[in-house]
């Protein structure tokens, strides 16, 4: 319990220090929000009165506190351009960005798990060699370049999908996970890759150790060692890489949500900064973080619990 306190203490102060970099970052780049939003019709007295309205006046540190106080409780503030609670923005944008996200990871657990057990397995078979050089082109290709040659041979060429055809999962829940397979296949490959080659060379490493061999004294086949025993104790590298990398799929997510026209927090957050929008921008922010450090926690709970080596013990 003592552990589990320590790590919810860090994980509060690490959301802290997050949102006020990002709040402290909209408060000193150029461009005023009030002249954004009053555009052509902006006077000195207009610019005045607005930021006055909008609480810019006010000190940093006084307008940052009561922001995040608000934050914490679910008020997000009040959108500049729209004027309409950033809450109620986000509520319809989220859930589209987390499918892609957990689509996504899913997709990079059902590739590399077996992929990864099976090169390792067969080692020196011309299917492994084969499998790590594409992985190694596969690592080395951004994940929105990927996106494009997804549409371009699944859409353009193959028709499986309409480019640009997005389908709210309002409208149909099975159009909408149909059409985000692809991006999150875009998202998922690099990842994938790069999870097979730990996951291979993990395998490798353990079937080294001593057990392994007093394992097959025993009697036991390759696959009861591989399964019962050497396995278990390759996976927390890669339940450590999964857990570290919760932070990229989701920024992959934001890129790859522009590539296929996907009405996410992607492409709201680009829009938002854009128009100045900070209420916006720094509320998508905040939230992005705060599921990267809660999902990040939860793993490193998960490892602790799981391996015997950290003494299996939240305490």
């Amino acid at each position: 319990m003592e552990y589990v306190l320590k790590k919810t203490v860090s994980m509060i102060e690490t959301v802290l220090a997050v949102s006020f970099l990002v709040f402290l970052a909209f408060a000193v780049i150029p461009g005023d929000p009030a002249v954004a939003k009053l555009g052509t019709s902006a006077t000195a007295e207009k610019v005045a009165a607005l930021r006055e309205q909008m609480g810019l006046n006010k000190p940093l540190l006084v307008r940052y506190f009561s922001w995040i106080k608000s934050f914490f409780f679910g008020d997000m503030g009040t959108s500049y351009s729209y004027g309409v609670s950033v809450r109620s923005m986000l509520a319809g944008k989220l859930p589209i960005t987390l499918t892609l996200t957990f689509f996504s990871f899913v997709l990079i657990i059902l590739f590399s798990i077996p992929l990864g057990i099976y090169t390792a397995k067969h080692e020196d078979s011309r299917a492994s060699g084969a499998a790590d050089v594409t992985n190694q082109i596969v690592m080395a290709v951004p994940a929105f370049f990927i996106g494009i040659l997804i549409t371009y041979a699944f859409g353009l060429v193959l028709h499986l999908f309409t480019p640009g055809g997005y389908v709210g999962y309002r409208e149909s829940l099975s159009g909408f996970l149909y059409y985000m397979l692809f991006p999150a296949l875009a998202i998922a490959l690099p990842k994938a890759a790069m999870n097979t080659k730990l996951l291979k060379s993990s395998v490798l490493k353990e079937a080294k150790n001593d057990y392994v061999r007093t394992a097959y004294s025993r009697g036991n086949s390759t696959n009861e060692v591989l399964y019962r025993h050497v396995l278990k104790n390759a996976l927390m590298p890669v339940i450590t890489f999964l857990g570290m990398t919760l932070s990229d799929i989701v920024a992959g997510s934001l890129i790859i949500e522009q590539v296929f026209s996907i009405p996410g927090i992607g492409r709201m957050l680009i829009t938002s900064i854009a128009n100045r929008d900070y209420p916006v921008v720094q509320a998508i922010i905040a939230a992005v973080a705060v599921i990267v450090i809660v999902v990040n926690f939860l793993v490193d709970l998960l490892y602790r619990l799981i391996d015997p080596r950290t003494g299996g013990s939240l305490s």
